[in-house]
């Protein structure tokens, strides 16, 4: 019998999910694990530990998973395709279920040119799809990518990322509905600040009747700076943040101002997107700014977190 994560429960039985995000250190330092996690726990339902996140070098994401695990927490591992084959994905899957992780989300992975080894050799044997029917088959069918078959299945709720905000836009639900129908359970979208563009996109998918086959969870992030914001803005491919939201943070006074209000408007956005028909949860991003999580769940009215008996 497939053994249940924590987010699993909280999503079938029908309570508004909330992930968080909790970013490895560049280092072989426990302690940010451990630390990162008592700032989140009680606040979220699983957290994802990100998987070499923009190609720089950082502690293993199943390694910091199993400390998360150990804090009382729902980890959900990374995988990215970038730096492992075929081989090293499902040798890599089943060794994350064996340690009891049982989230895990299938990423193409960031291309090794933007990180700290840019001469490093990227693999991409799959892509995002393909590792999640991999993944899908190996838990479902018992049967390895070459059709092996296997004795004991990794037991797995799989997850994708989703950008409803990249060009070509008429293409995100449709790329959505591979994802689906490769195997995702649940789906974590990209950062939204254009909440106009993410109800279109919404819209879509529950034109394809796709939110009653997939959980999606929103993604949303607190804006630290007024810099942050520009450059999320101007810099970053797949973000769309509006000119609303930059003259907003610009009226603050100062520095402190700033991060309040940008606390306040994550807050804001998760209350608009939790109306969306179709919305199953949130996958609230703080990185490096964790000890703000615990305020923003609190004023979204998101607390308690939902509590299941052994």
């Amino acid at each position: 019998m497939k053994t249940k994560s924590n987010l699993e429960r909280v999503l079938e039985s029908g309570h508004f999910a909330v992930t968080g995000e909790l970013g490895p250190p560049a280092s072989a330092d426990a302690g940010v694990i451990r630390k990162k996690a008592k700032l989140l726990k009680g606040n979220v339902d699983a957290f994802n530990i990100t998987d070499g996140q923009t190609a720089v070098v950082r502690m293993a994401s199943w390694a910091a998973a199993v400390m998360g695990k150990e804090e009382g927490m729902d980890p959900i591992v990374q995988m990215t395709c970038r730096d492992r084959n075929r081989i090293a994905l499902q040798m890599d899957v089943l060794g994350i279920s064996a340690l009891g992780i049982n989230n895990m989300l299938c990423l193409t992975g960031d291309h090794q040119k933007f990180g700290n080894h840019p001469a490093a050799r990227g693999v991409y044997d799959l892509d995002s799809i393909q590792l999640l029917r991999m993944v899908r088959d190996m838990r479902d069918e018992k049967r390895f990518q070459c059709g092996d078959e296997m004795a004991v299945e990794p037991r797995l709720f799989i997850g994708a990322a989703e950008n409803p905000f990249a060009d070509p836009f008429e293409f995100r639900v449709p790329r959505l509905a591979k994802k689906v129908e490769a195997g995702a359970d649940f789906i974590q979208t990209q950062i939204i600040y254009n909440l106009d563009k993410f109800a279109e996109w919404m819209k879509g998918v529950r034109d394809r009747g796709l939110h009653e086959r997939v959980k999606i969870l929103a993604g949303v992030a607190p804006i630290k700076s007024l810099g942050a914001a520009r450059y999320m803005k101007t810099r970053v491919p797949g973000m769309d943040v509006p000119d609303s939201v930059i003259e907003r943070l610009q009226k603050a006074t100062s520095k402190e101002q700033v991060s309040r209000e940008g606390i306040n408007l994550c807050v804001d956005i998760i209350k608009r997107v939790r109306e969306i028909e179709g919305v199953a949860g949130i996958h609230l991003m703080a990185i490096e700014w964790e000890e703000v999580v615990p305020e923003i769940i609190g004023a979204a009215d998101l607390l308690p977190r939902p509590v299941f008996a052994e």
